[in-house]
């Protein structure tokens, strides 16, 4: 068989190609513009001449004219040697379609890429044997792919083998991207093996390899544990993971897959000037959680800090957002928002501290929206729900839709009773905690920060629950609830009262449980420490009938709220689930084989977060970045979460029960249905987050049950020791010598750590996030600064004078202003947002696990606990017993709805940590 080269006549001065032939490359060089669209020379100067070569598909046709033609592909097999019987084997190779991306813009027509395309020599690829020779080695078979069909979503390639009958079963595939640019792989299909056909998921970027000349690995969907990986497997096994620790040394290129860790040290811009420096988080000054390293050199001033940069944070390349995601969250949207919304605000919004002069006016950031400056249509593209053209040639307009909340009763924002049921069934459930000692009592330095002892009474607690029973009675039947940010607040009440537009209180909110289940506020107590000449300040407020203190118990609500729901981002949300997540990610990628059963078992609960996680730093939890600029701690902001770390988190404590337990929400109870029994029947968040436990646990114990048979097995796993070892000793660095940690030398100690980060990927996550919008979209409800001190501590004349005159006034001046109101809307409806392929829990079976029958069946029954789970779920919601989930004017609480729609929904459970 023949085929054809294209060269130029030697007279011109034009490259030539070259072409060697060999057992498994080629090589072509050629000038983009001689091809036409059908792949064929265009160029009359170009001639044509066949070289025989053995190893071709087909056949060069001669054309008319006498030049050869082009009608086949190339595809350079490796010559085998002896006359070994062997079998035909093709391989399918399915490559998407990236929107901008390689395959979107080249066909046949795209130059170099279009004609190694088809001369069949973009992607080379090596079938590796389970079996290895006698020397240890893979056995290996090589070729190269021609694509051979392409829509608007997926192109293939195709590739023949001919494999020697003693190869052995396929363990895995090796390729290498002859392409210019990366490309994403889908799946490899391998059919006509003895063994029968072979699917190999792939879901991965295939790096050119002018950016990386080693060739990626991928191994089959069978999952093996360390001492079970055939033995042609083994160093390829090795080798991948040690490329995906890297060496430590360099700045991290986009294509890279080096996963390693380092400090929180790139939040601020110390070279900027003091004002922009922030403190590194990770060490012993400040513990926290490691983040992966993108190996930026040092700032100039401050050493011990990483220059930002101007290009877009790393994060592994696989940890990327898809194309469908980047075009309706990621790069797009949320970057849309920080970088070109928010300033558009700022030019529309010209005083940064302009509050609303009254409540009516906040209502029109829904119905007639906030002018800004057009921006070419880009705004409506990616914002389509939040932008909108009132009239051509006019201005655009940042126009909200209408909170769930605000909707169904725009003024249960001032009611004590809905205050309380968001405790439960609102955007932060999980900070609510039964009162379990009396006094209650501070364990700061009394010297440095006053009495430890509460201000809060006997007497008060008795006079507000108006003789229904003492307080020794209300302790005993756990009636009393608190939330406590007292300690983690006072301490950093003098420095951010010495920033500008803010203030802080150390504070107490008290409640008494009612025969029906619901909570009602009877205390709110706020602490100033002594600052300077001016001796500690603190004031127990209550709900009142007269108009005076009834307008001070509304000033103190609203301060309540905002240390709320500064906690609630900071610690809960940010803290908890996307910092926290990081490492265990980091180590699993580090020590775990793609391979390894737990891995992916782990594997879809690990989508997507470094990425976001990027993005946070880049423009959330930076310096003067959203939080800073629109939270009570200001600046502080992050360096608050680190000593909530410090001080309250336990990986033993975050498993869904034992969080529960802990805050004394609930009791064990093995006769309870759920292994525990709530101190508040009526609890939303706990109903149902409890049912999403017992099915993951569920799930997780199947799993495992099928991997590993005895504790031996578990023990003898050097890597899943390797990974639990590296989480506690480098993602956890600053905790790694606790004695809660567990051990992974049981089934049961394996499952509890494997539920307990599947659960606060899906179901913590889901239930503080997509709820977002709909409780703070209305900020009055969840506002997140107090800019200013209630009223009646140490008032000066003036100022109390306006309050006693238009209260309605002085309190719109505590609430954030126009500016920190619309960006904390604008981001808050796009992280409350489902993108349309989010992943969600139990919805997809991933490929390892339906080609395992009785995996496939544990997930089966996972899927089936979900579905009913949705059923459940509206049946609460529409039990009129159930007053903290069904009532006139409620919002129905749904969170933790696996399944959800793309959008702005306040259901709906991804895999991840995805947004």
């Amino acid at each position: 068989p023949k085929f054809c080269i294209c060269t130029y006549p030697r007279k011109m001065l034009m490259p030539q190609v070259h072409i060697s032939v060999e057992s498994s490359r080629a090589l072509l060089i050629l000038k983009t513009s001689s091809f036409s669209s059908n792949g064929l020379t265009s160029n009359p100067l170009i001639q044509t001449r066949s070289i025989t070569t053995t190893t071709t598909n087909r056949s060069a046709q001669k054309t008319k004219g006498g030049t050869l033609r082009v009608n086949a592909i190339i595809n350079p097999l490796k010559i085998l040697t002896n006359r070994e019987q062997t079998v035909a084997v093709k391989a399918i190779v399915s490559v998407k379609v990236i929107a901008g991306g390689l395959l979107s813009k080249v066909g046949l027509t795209g130059g170099l890429d279009s004609l190694t395309d088809l001369l069949g020599l973009t992607l080379g690829l090596e079938l590796v044997s389970s079996e290895a020779n006698d020397g240890s080695e893979a056995k290996l078979v090589k070729g190269y792919a021609h694509q051979i069909s392409q829509d608007i979503s997926e192109a293939k390639y195709e590739c023949h083998f001919q494999v020697p009958v003693s190869f052995g079963g396929v363990g895995a595939v090796k390729v290498d991207n002859g392409h210019g640019q990366e490309v994403y792989l889908n799946n490899i299909v391998l059919s006509g093996l003895p063994q029968g056909p072979v699917t190999i998921a792939c879901e991965s970027w295939l790096s050119s390899k002018f950016d990386n000349s080693k060739a990626r690995v991928f191994f089959t969907n069978k999952s093996y544990l360390p001492s079970q990986t055939p033995s042609g497997l083994k160093k390829l096994r090795e080798e991948e993971l040690e490329s995906l620790r890297g060496n430590g040394d360099g700045e991290r290129k986009s294509y890279d897959r080096i996963y390693d860790y380092d400090k929180y040290n790139d939040l601020g811009e110390p070279d900027q000037g003091e004002n922009s420096a922030r403190p590194v988080l990770g060490g012993s000054k400040h513990p926290y959680p490691r983040r992966c390293r993108t190996g930026r050199g040092p700032t100039r001033t401050d050493p011990l800090s990483e220059k930002r940069g101007t290009l877009l944070f790393y994060v592994p390349r696989d940890e990327a957002f898809s194309d469908v995601k980047q075009l309706t969250f990621g790069a797009k949207t949320l970057r849309s928002v920080l970088k070109a919304l928010i300033p558009s605000l700022q030019t529309a919004l010209v005083d940064a501290n302009l509050g609303f002069p009254y409540f009516t006016k906040i209502d029109t950031l829904f119905n007639e929206g906030v002018p800004i400056p057009k921006n070419q249509g880009i705004f409506k593209l990616i914002l389509p729900r939040l932008v909108k053209t009132v009239k051509e040639g006019k201005d655009d307009v940042l126009l909200f839709e209408p909170p769930e909340q605000f909707n169904r009763d725009k003024f249960s924002w001032f009611s004590d009773e809905e205050f309380s049921r968001q405790t439960l069934s609102g955007l932060n459930p999980l900070s609510i905690e039964l009162v379990k000692e009396w006094p209650m009592k501070s364990k700061l330095d009394p010297n440095v920060y006053g009495p430890s002892e509460s201000a809060i009474t006997k007497e008060i607690i008795e006079r507000e629950i108006k003789g229904l029973m003492t307080l020794e009675q209300a302790m005993e039947n756990k009636k009393l609830f608190v939330l406590d940010y007292h300690d983690l607040l006072l301490p950093y009440v003098q420095k951010v009262r010495e920033l500008d537009g803010t203030t802080l209180y150390g504070s107490r909110t008290l409640f008494f449980l009612s025969e029906n289940n619901t909570l009602r506020p009877i205390a709110i107590e706020l602490t100033r420490p002594q600052i300077d000449s001016n001796p500690q300040w603190r004031h127990v407020f209550t709900p009142c009938w007269d108009a005076t203190n009834a307008w001070l118990w509304k000033f103190a609500k609203s301060h309540a709220a905002a240390h709320d729901s500064g906690y609630h981002q900071l610690v809960i949300h940010w803290l908890r689930t996307h910092c926290c997540m990081e490492p265990y990610i980091i180590a699993a990628n580090r020590q775990l084989s793609a391979m390894h059963p737990i891995y992916r078992l782990l594997h879809p609960h690990f989508r997507y977060t470094m990425e976001i996680n990027g993005l946070a730093r880049e423009a959330l939890i930076n310096a003067d970045g959203i939080i800073e600029s629109c939270f009570t701690p200001g600046k502080y902001s992050i360096e608050l979460s680190s000593a909530a770390y410090d001080q309250l988190w336990r990986f033993d404590m975050e498993a869904l029960p034992a969080d529960l337990i802990r805050r004394g929400m609930a009791v064990e109870d093995p006769t309870a249905e759920h292994g525990v029994k709530l101190t508040i029947e009526d609890y939303p968040f706990a109903n149902d987050g409890l049912v999403l436990w017992d099915a993951i646990k569920s799930w997780v114990t199947d799993y495992v049950n099928h991997y590993y048979p005895d504790a031996k097995s578990i023990e003898n796993d050097t890597e899943l020791q390797a990974w639990w070892t590296e989480v506690r000793t480098k993602g956890h660095e600053d905790k790694k010598d606790e004695p809660w940690w567990p051990v992974l030398n049981t089934a049961d100690n394996l499952i509890q750590t494997l539920s307990t980060i599947i659960w606060v990927a899906s179901g913590h996550h889901a239930a503080v996030n997509f709820g977002q919008y709909h409780y703070a979209g209305y900020f009055p409800n969840r506002p997140t600064i107090a800019r200013t001190k209630v009223p009646n501590e140490d008032p000066e004349v003036a100022e109390y004078e306006k309050f006693m005159a238009k209260p309605e006034a002085v309190l719109l001046e505590l609430l954030p202003s126009q500016i920190q109101a619309t960006k904390v809307m604008a981001v808050l409806d796009v992280l409350s947002s489902h993108s349309p392929d989010e992943e969600y829990l139990g919805d997809a079976i991933e490929p390892s696990w339906s080609e395992n029958p009785v995996i496939k069946g544990a997930f089966e029954r996972f899927e089936g606990k979900l579905k009913e789970m949705e059923g459940i779920i509206d049946g609460r919601n529409a039990d009129p017993n159930l007053r903290n989930r069904y009532g006139a004017g409620v919002v129905p609480y749904e969170l933790l709805k696996p399944i959800s729609a793309p959008g702005v929904t306040g259901k709906g459970v991804p895999n991840s940590v995805s947004i």
